[in-house]
């Protein structure tokens, strides 16, 4: 479970819901995947980062969302 609080980036994409409400890493990556257009790459922290890679490796099919 992921707290979408705890990343910048996934805690605005989180706008509709209680960002301190855990979530599946399944929800985390479509929620990336769907709103990716609106991510600030350029405020991205390593950890946000680290996350992306690791969600994007277990769901992503093999399609990088961060380079």
């Amino acid at each position: 479970m992921i707290i979408p609080a705890e990343f910048p980036e996934l805690k605005l994409l989180a706008w509709n819901r209680d960002p301190t409400r855990p979530i599946t890493a399944a929800e985390v990556f479509a929620l990336y995947e769907r709103n990716w257009r609106f991510v600030d790459r350029n405020h991205l922290t390593e950890p946000e980062t680290a996350l992306i890679r690791d969600l994007t490796e277990r769901f992503g099919h093999g399609e990088l969302l961060v380079s």
